[in-house]
């Protein structure tokens, strides 16, 4: 009859969900998925306009614009509407298949934004980014082909006691899921909460926000845990025995990481070393880039990075060499002739040395007759420098080179050593 409307035809099993794929409706629902995709597109396009540069190492946004999370949730939510909209009218078999690739899209995107975001790019980082893509992936395939609802039933069939409590497989892989949701959420929450604290600060203000940023990620992934356990149904009174075996573990086998991570904190708030400064730790020098949960980052001049224990910090002597001040005194040795004219040779020096451009003019450089060498007169001219991150040698190239050039136009003698020797004659 016309104007009336025809119920949507249920598709029960696999074989008809293939054959409902060739049917000309299935032309209209790839349609309306296109226009779904565009959809979310030009609402993330907008959304990254109104917001101006946004980080590229948002969760939200990502680099590009299908490479956040926005993307998969906005193409997802227009996805889901799509199907309640379209199988009023016609039976979907597209939107079957397109439903779960896209919640699976969008937790994958979820997990590896945020693990990039909470971490850095490491291995483990990675294997778990290619861990949550398999297990969407097969999920995905086992929902569509009809093999997870009966993987899942049979799963629950199994049983395995935990003290006096009795849970299925099916319980304890769902509960394995909420556990990684919650802590995926603690994880973003966290990541979010340290990016606007560590935002425009620098000096002594920056480690005091990575001390609160640390203390968060800690605080927040605990409750996680807590939340994650009891939503899986978990007494968490059976834990007191487990926190005991956790105490003495830490108190013989985990000694030395715990002081780590409680010397972390005591660094992060006593601020005795500080992101950005010039330190001496048991002869390698350089500049600390990053202080973690457990270690620190300290990068040479080189290039070449250092990852010391805190503890080192704490029990070891540390010398910070720019602490109270930023400059930093270095020096250079030269010499010359005996018959060299003293007073102008110390002009030379501290002419060459202020003339480069890192030398600090106050304090001013100065030169000295450091001692009286055994080939010449042994000067020592001294300068401060005010950004030892920059490195020191080109820096000692730079006005050795104007020393040379200075006492060559003046004729000023550089003596080569001199060595006498004494020639025993051979007796008869």
């Amino acid at each position: 009859m016309r104007g009336t409307t025809t119920a949507p035809v249920p598709i029960d099993d696999f074989h008809d969900w293939l054959l409902a794929l060739l049917r000309p409706t299935a032309l209209t629902e790839l349609a309306v998925l296109a226009v779904c995709a565009l959809l979310a597109w030009g609402l993330v396009w907008l959304a990254r306009r109104a917001a101006g540069q946004p980080d590229p190492g948002s969760i939200m946004f990502g680099r590009r614009i299908i490479d956040g999370v926005l993307f998969p949730v906005l193409l997802l939510c227009a996805g889901y509407l799509a199907r309640e909209m379209l199988r009023r009218s016609i039976p979907v078999a597209v939107f079957r298949i397109a439903i779960p690739v896209l919640v699976s899209f969008a937790a994958i995107r979820l997990g590896v934004k945020v693990l990039q975001a909470a971490f850095k790019a490491t291995p483990l980082v990675r294997a778990l980014e290619r861990t949550i893509s398999w297990v969407a992936w097969l999920a995905v395939a086992l929902w569509v082909s009809g093999l997870l609802p009966l993987m899942l039933d049979e799963l629950d069939e199994i049983k395995l006691t935990i003290g006096n409590t009795h849970v299925s497989v099916t319980t304890l892989i769902a509960g394995a899921l909420t556990a990684g949701a919650v802590l995926l959420v603690t994880l973003w929450i966290s990541a979010a909460i340290e990016a606007r604290l560590l935002r425009n600060a620098t000096g002594s203000e920056l480690s005091v926000r990575k001390a609160i940023s640390n203390a968060l990620r800690a605080l927040l992934m605990f409750v996680g845990l807590l939340v994650a356990l009891s939503a899986v149904g978990i007494d968490l009174t059976t834990l007191s025995v487990l926190g005991g075996a956790i105490g003495v573990g830490i108190g013989f086998g985990l000694q030395q990481l715990a002081s780590n991570y409680v010397s972390g904190f005591v660094i992060l708030a006593e601020r005795s070393v500080r992101i950005g400064d010039n330190v001496r730790v048991d002869t390698f020098e350089g500049r600390i880039t990053d202080i973690n949960a457990r270690y620190t980052v300290i990068r040479s001049s080189s290039g070449r990075e250092s990852i010391v224990p805190n503890a080192m910090l704490i029990t070891q002597r540390v010398e910070n060499l720019s602490l109270a001040d930023t400059r930093v005194w270095l020096s250079t040795v030269v010499s010359v002739g005996y018959e060299s004219d003293v007073d102008l040779v110390m002009r030379l020096l501290v002419d060459a040395a202020i003339q480069c451009p890192r030398v600090l003019r106050e304090p001013a450089p100065a030169a000295a007759l450091s001692a009286f060498g055994a080939d010449g007169l042994e000067f020592t001219v001294g300068f401060w420098i005010a950004d030892p991150e920059n490195g020191q040698l080109g820096l000692r190239s730079q006005i050795n080179l104007g020393i040379l050039r200075a006492l060559r136009e003046h004729h000023i003698d550089i003596p080569y050593p001199q060595r006498v020797l004494h020639i025993k004659p051979r007796s008869g």
